[in-house]
């Protein structure tokens, strides 16, 4: 069995994107070792729990990618509207450059697809968007606005981008990513 440094990685990007492309479903094991190029034995060593664990894993890197993005644009803005805004536009901006390919808005396939599957991957999605939500929340209550109106807005918001960028992708166009920031300064008003 070999253990490359990046075989893990490589998995990870390879069953990431077929989940994507997909779906959860119908993204098997086998194919995910053949596209990744990696060994069967890899897999069972860094996921010895199969592809729950896998897509767990996909679920978890996927949350911390975009938590990492939206802190930096809430801690390096001045006005939470203007961190979100910039937030968006830069996820309209790598939709772009990837040709709508690198992309994914996290209800499409793993919310929607992988929460009736079992129990811990639905509390792992449900743990993503309060993550979100936190992160934007955290930045409003800080201004000012009151716990639970800071906690609506912040969900609003992350329906809104969601839903934005699964709009974007389908019609391969930035116009509902570009529309979602637009409206973002009368949501957190």
């Amino acid at each position: 069995m070999s253990n490359k440094p990046n075989a893990r990685e490589a998995i990870v990007d390879t069953a990431s994107r077929l989940f994507f492309t997909q779906g959860y479903h119908a993204t098997g094991l086998n194919q995910i070792i053949k596209d990744s190029e990696s060994p069967k034995g890899s897999l069972y060593y860094y996921f010895p729990h199969g592809k729950e664990e896998l897509a767990l894993t996909c679920i978890n890197r996927t949350s911390e990618e975009v938590a990492r993005l939206l802190r930096h644009y809430m801690e390096s803005e001045a006005v939470p509207a203007q961190a979100v805004q910039n937030f968006i536009m830069s996820m309209a901006n790598e939709a772009e450059k990837s040709s709508f390919e690198g992309l994914v808005p996290f209800s499409f396939w793993v919310a929607v697809e992988t929460s009736c599957v079992s129990h811990e991957l639905r509390t792992a999605c449900q743990c993503v968007f309060r993550d979100w939500q936190d992160i934007i929340a955290k930045r409003l209550i800080r201004e000012g606005v009151q716990e639970e109106t800071a906690e609506c807005k912040a969900s609003v918001v992350v329906s809104l981008f969601e839903g934005a960028l699964l709009q974007a992708l389908t019609c391969r166009n930035i116009q509902p990513l570009e529309a979602a920031a637009e409206c973002i300064p009368a949501i957190l008003a």
